[in-house]
């Protein structure tokens, strides 16, 4: 009997994309997983599984052609945009939009979008195309000041300029990025006293309906052993004044992007006032606590929004979650680790086993529920401080913050 289920290419194959293919597969949904290398995870539970490299738009062009999806969904930055307005303008369902993924790799024209062209509020920012530039802009704007890339993970490549000195390091850094596409330009901003960093994610239907999670907060904690973690929680305590600015600022840049899908809005706080920093239209990792914090985790939601099905943002559990970076030789927790971890009450650990393109990849998730959001944090801390006391080749010596 023919397969009559829609069908759906995804693009990018990590273990996200694993999960973005469980959402879909859950709604009945054909999936192919389509990415530049073989076996990722995505792949290995995919319904079928396709090698192109994502940014050949010819090659993609025709691979899309071939595998005939009524929705092509892109899982991350590094693809053709070229392809993905193609098939937009032959009627198919592209999420994000096209518009959308070219300026995820072009985070110069997303702020001059969201500065320029929409008057949201921005931190004051200058680029760069060389380190001369550089050093001119820090003499007339004054130190402290932050140094981009213009395409990169989260805090990666990411200098403070403090005295001219760390101009031309933080340039190389930069413009160094392993494993992205390379930019001889930089994005420079001022710095500005904020209170705290949030996400909100934000879904847009099929009908350009809005709808928003509860604002996620997160921050950068040093590691051990030369890893990093990133500490997140839901909800983060705002005001209604500045929830209010950041839902209006989160549904203007995700309409001026236009399709459907999960939004992840980057906003910076302070008091009242809010700054947009930036956007991504795929899960990324400042919504894994939905995994345990929301009835519809944010693969869900965006497999709904991309279906045009659907949706329920209700969050059932104030949670917080610290995610854990390491090198690639970087030990895993044991089941030793695992259960030290797990007696602490309504707590989960997902430990990530694949490879990833940064020199800094995932090693586990630590995720807590609990009845407020400072208990869910402070279940989270001891549980990630009983995976690193007990996992094989770390140190149990304390971060600082555990001091």
């Amino acid at each position: 009997m023919p397969d009559h289920r829609p069908r759906v290419a995804l693009l990018g194959s990590g273990e996200l994309g694993a999960e973005q293919v469980a959402a879909f597969t859950r709604l009945g949904v054909e999936v192919v997983a389509v990415d530049s290398r073989p076996g990722g995870a995505a792949a290995r539970i995919a319904d079928a599984a396709e090698v192109v490299t994502l940014t050949d738009p010819e090659a993609l062009t025709a691979l899309l052609r071939r595998v005939a999806p009524g929705y092509v969904v892109s899982a991350t930055d590094a693809v053709a945009a070229g392809a993905l307005a193609a098939f937009e303008d032959d009627g198919a369902t592209v999420a994000p939009s096209a518009r959308n993924v070219r300026l995820a790799l072009d985070r110069e024209g997303l702020r001059r979008l969201a500065a320029d062209e929409l008057g949201l509020p921005t931190v004051p920012f200058w680029f760069a195309a060389s380190a001369t530039e550089l050093a001119a802009i820090a003499e007339h704007a004054g130190f402290p000041m932050v140094v981009k890339p213009l395409v990169a993970l989260p805090g990666e490549g990411q200098s403070v300029l403090l005295r001219p000195a760390d101009v031309e390091p933080a340039w190389q850094r930069a413009v160094s990025v392993a494993g992205r596409i390379t930019h001889q330009r930089v994005l420079a901003e001022a710095v500005v006293e904020i209170d705290y960093e949030l996400t909100l994610l934000t879904v847009r239907g099929a009908d350009a309906t809005m709808s928003f999670c509860e604002p996620i907060g997160h921050r950068q904690l040093d590691g051990f052993a030369g890893s990093a973690v990133t500490e997140s929680w839901q909800p983060q305590p705002m005001s209604q004044v500045a929830l209010e600015s950041a839902r209006s600022i989160a549904a203007r840049i995700v309409n001026a992007l236009g399709g459907r899908g999960l939004f992840g809005v980057e906003l910076l706080v302070s008091g009242d006032e809010v700054y947009f920093s930036d956007v991504t239209g795929w899960p990324t990792e400042a919504g894994l606590l939905t995994l345990v914090s929301q009835r519809l985790n944010v693969f869900d939601l965006h497999a709904r929004a991309v279906l045009g099905l659907p949706l329920d943002t209700i969050m059932v559990s104030p949670s917080a979650a610290e995610l854990t970076y390491g090198g690639a030789d970087a030990a895993r927790p044991g089941i030793d680790a695992l259960a030290m971890a797990l007696q602490v009450p309504e707590t989960d650990v997902r430990v990530f086993t694949g490879s990833g393109r940064a020199a800094q990849r995932r090693l586990e998730l630590t995720l807590a529920t609990a009845p407020e959001v400072a208990e869910a944090r402070d279940r989270v801390r001891r549980a990630s401080s009983a995976l690193r006391a007990n996992a094989g080749g770390r140190s149990g010596k304390p971060d600082e913050r555990e001091r």
